[in-house]
């Protein structure tokens, strides 16, 4: 009786062991994927509304002049939540360097939006998207999609999938470069 259950310990014990080195030498979660969009390039389109959980209202215009970072988000999507703490780092760290970053919430509530906003801490706000007309407006399908436009108003990335901290600090660099 007793060897059996050595048997299925070691087992056990061999299992656990083996799926503890596949989780420590895993890849992490690859960077958002650079992609073609029809907006790279041209002004980009308007981009205003309430922001969610405060008073007042984004207008992008009123950026002009700023790198603003556009990153269409919601609460059910598993890779925005792996990319929230990663956009709040880069919203802190360039926060004094002429760089903005706003969210918009993309197909969900505001009662969720709020939720995943104060659990994740995100430190830059975000905006609603009643309707979807901003998604619509830059031919978002699904989140996490995000713009980077320059100084002039143009796009000048455009990218899809969770963003990694230093993968954004790469492009707003890249940004100022062509823009100095």
């Amino acid at each position: 009786m007793k060897r059996p259950i050595l048997v299925a310990s070691m087992v056990a014990l061999v299992l656990v062991a083996g799926l503890s080195v596949l989780l420590a030498t895993r890849h992490p979660v690859s960077d958002a994927t650079s992609a073609n969009s029809p907006l790279v390039g041209r002004l980009a389109p308007a981009l205003e509304g309430p922001y969610l959980g405060r008073t007042g209202t984004f207008d992008l215009a009123a950026h002009r002049g700023q790198i603003v970072v556009v990153n269409f988000w919601a609460s059910w999507c598993v890779p925005c939540q792996l990319e929230a703490a990663n956009l709040s780092t880069v919203a802190w760290s360039e926060r004094h360097r002429g760089v903005d970053l706003v969210g918009v919430v993309f197909n969900d509530t505001v009662a969720a939006a709020l939720a995943f906003a104060r659990h994740y801490g995100s430190l830059y706000p975000s905006i609603v998207d009643h309707g979807g007309v901003l998604a619509n407006r830059y031919g978002v399908t699904a989140p996490p999609t995000t713009f980077v436009i320059g100084r002039t108003g143009r796009v000048v990335a455009f990218l899809v999938g969770p963003l990694g901290t230093a993968q954004l600090e790469h492009v707003i660099a890249r940004v100022r470069a062509q823009e100095s």
